[in-house]
């Protein structure tokens, strides 16, 4: 039996998750109270609306890549988070119907080193491209004290327009079947973990081999954020989608349920899919139960569909279209607004 001791969670890593979501709940009469007639949306969705007129429906997200960057720094790779954070944007509005029109970065330093500052931003613009998106401008800011030297980070403001109308959460019901769209590794959350994990426990450096592969560590965590806008085209076009779940932090339970009536529960079967070797490992090395590691980590799925009826195929088929292999990972029943974790 493994000693409590050697356990890693999550909170103890520096990241409390129920603390973020008590807050969540406390923020929603803040926020509601500046509400005004243009503002749309629920609270606590993947993105904000904001209608400018009658043919204008804007959808705006806020985000960063968390402590990724300090991965990016040990690395002294820095090309790669900007597209991350463009990539994460786009997904939380594409959950929302949207297609981006402009990104606005926020690079925080406390000593501004150029080159790295240049990389950052191409990442950026990078992920811009890639995405149909306007890099408009954004801020560098040096702040001498607030950050350690050699350390940096990173947010993005995004705003794109609703072009897919969504049908409404009461059409989320039960018989429809969840499509998983896998990741390309941690994304952008779990990091804290990962590198309490991998750094702090096991003594591993980012040119180290990670565990059980040729790749380096670095490797493995600073792969990109996916974009999953290419792959979704199509069948929000064909209008087989009825719902999505950007799967970030907080895990497919907490990510999943945000698009589910109260009376609907969605079961995930954990058996359709098996995690990358890097959750495997981070699985072995924290010590953490099953649950947890859903709760910290995307655990290979980085977005969730719910097809329409009969639509599953062409949902398949559209990932399919970006050389994505989307498949299918539950279904919805009559229940609670909650999310079951099949086969854990």
């Amino acid at each position: 039996m493994r000693d409590p001791r050697d356990v890693v969670s999550y909170a103890e890593a520096g990241v409390d998750l129920d603390v973020a979501e008590a807050l969540t709940a406390r923020l929603k009469s803040v926020v509601d109270s500046t509400r005004t007639e243009g503002a749309g949306g629920e609270f606590g969705a993947f993105g904000g609306r904001f209608r400018v007129d009658g043919a204008t429906d804007l959808v705006a997200s806020a985000d960063g890549v968390g402590t990724k960057v300090l991965v990016a720094a040990a690395a002294g790779v820095h090309d790669t988070v900007g597209e991350d954070l463009v990539n994460h944007c786009t997904n939380d509005i594409l959950a929302e119907g949207a297609e981006p029109l402009f990104f606005l970065d926020y690079f925080a330093c406390g000593h501004l080193d150029a080159d790295v500052a240049e990389a950052v931003i191409g990442g950026v613009a990078r992920g811009c491209r890639h995405n149909g998106c306007s890099l408009l401008g954004g801020e560098t800011a040096e702040m001498p004290g607030v950050y350690e030297p050699g350390t940096y980070d990173l947010a993005g403001f995004i705003v794109g327009r609703r072009i897919w109308d969504l049908p409404p959460k009461s059409e989320v019901r039960p018989g429809l079947t969840l499509i998983g769209f896998p990741s390309t590794g941690l994304h952008t959350n779990g990091y804290s973990l990962a590198r309490r994990v991998l750094f702090d426990k096991l003594g591993l450096r980012p040119a180290d081999p990670f565990p059980g592969t040729e790749a380096t560590v670095s490797d493995v965590l600073l792969r990109v954020h996916r974009s999953y806008l290419k792959a979704l085209r199509p069948a929000l076009d064909e209008e087989a989608v009825t719902a999505m779940a950007h799967i970030t932090g907080g895990g497919i339970q907490g990510n999943l349920r945000r698009v589910l009536p109260e009376d609907v529960t969605a079961v995930v079967d954990t058996g359709s899919w098996s995690p990358p070797i890097e959750f495997e490992v981070l699985g072995k090395e924290s010590g953490l139960a099953s649950r947890e590691l859903f709760s910290a980590l995307n655990m290979g799925v980085g977005l969730i569909v719910v097809a329409a009826h009969g639509r599953e195929r062409d949902v398949i088929a559209s990932a399919a279209s970006e050389g994505i292999a989307a498949f299918e990972c539950g279904r919805l029943e009559a229940g609670t607004g909650h999310v079951r974790l099949a086969g854990i």
